[in-house]
């Protein structure tokens, strides 16, 4: 009877003995305060209630932990276990995501959205070779060009120098194909390059320009969408599979449900930051619909092979055919 009373209550300590506080440390880009960085607030709290105290997550916002590159190298090296990133700065640690923000590759975010839906369930099983898990993927918006002066056309970017993606040489001489200037920089250079113009212009999203002030000197925005920018809350799939199984499906569920929520918002808000911007006077400029698209059909054939790999580049190509022979519906 002894040993029958001893083996159940090591059967009802098990559970408690085997569960232990999981300490998530994220990194992101998003500026303190942003709306990004208020989500991922949300999230933290959220994982903490429904994990019964057993998860915390620990936001580094604003570039505190480096760049997007800087911080893919810390999750390498398990100084962090997540990152809140967007595709272009997933470059380090798979190229495919790339694809989706290839400069007039898509007619619109529709077809953008298309494409995606088609091959995410490979850029997921990628990232997980790479002992990565996407919690969520979220919408940042489209990449406008922003500038210190007036740039309607290639020929117009003459002699304006562009900032380019720290450690994505491809990436530079695929915007040299097209024409244009590339200046390489860490993300966390721009403002202080745009300040001293060791760079003149920059292609990002409205919301990040109004929120980090890049507007005050880069006061020209091209109307023309240059391409669209997809984010990924990425965690250590080592760190993420220390949380109970039924604990993972409740914080993936909260994380699914922020990230539709964010990107009602964000949608929202890229729209507002434009409006905002041209009252502290930023001016609209016409772009060239047809010289852009010329120009940057050049960076393809490098971007193909050189950025993101042929066969995935050819994939995402065809996936856009579909979509535009199917009619995507705008969202």
């Amino acid at each position: 009877m002894k040993k029958l009373l001893l083996a159940a209550l090591l059967a009802a300590l098990a559970p408690a003995a085997r569960a232990q506080n999981v300490v998530i440390k994220l990194g992101t880009l998003a500026p303190q305060g942003s709306t990004w960085h208020e989500i991922l607030k949300e999230m933290a709290q959220r994982w903490e209630q429904a994990s019964g105290g057993q998860v915390k997550l620990r936001i580094y916002a604003g570039g505190a932990q480096g760049s997007e590159g800087d911080m893919v190298r810390k999750m390498g090296i398990g100084q962090l276990q997540g990152a809140a990133i967007s595709n272009v700065g997933m470059h380090d640690v798979i190229p495919e995501p790339q694809a989706l923000s290839v400069p007039f590759l898509f007619e619109d975010q529709a077809q953008m959205e298309c494409a995606f839906a088609k091959v995410r369930p490979q850029l997921e099983a990628a990232l997980e070779k790479r002992g990565l898990v996407a919690l969520q993927w979220s919408r940042i918006g489209a990449i406008h060009l922003f500038c210190s002066s007036a740039h309607r056309s290639p020929a117009d970017m003459a002699n304006a120098k562009i900032w380019a993606w720290e450690g994505d040489p491809k990436s530079v001489e695929a915007f040299r194909a097209a024409g244009l200037k590339p200046v390489v920089l860490s993300s966390n250079d721009i403002v202080p390059s745009l300040q001293t113009g060791m760079i003149d212009c920059i292609p990002n999203v409205p919301l990040y320009v109004l929120t980090a002030r890049l507007h005050e000197k880069a006061s020209h925005m091209m109307d023309l969408p240059w391409s669209w920018m997809m984010g990924a809350t990425l965690v250590r799939k080592d760190a993420w599979e220390k949380i109970p199984a039924d604990t993972r499906a409740k914080l993936a569920a909260i994380a699914r449900e922020l990230g539709e929520k964010v990107d009602v918002e964000v949608k929202r808000l890229n729209t507002d930051a434009v409006t905002a911007m041209q009252k502290q006077g930023l001016q609209v400029e016409k772009g060239d619909p047809a010289a852009w698209r010329t120009a940057m059909e050049k960076t393809w054939p490098v971007v193909r092979g050189g950025v993101v790999p042929a066969a995935f580049f050819d994939e995402v190509k065809g996936a856009r055919d579909a979509c535009k022979a199917g009619g995507a519906k705008k969202k």
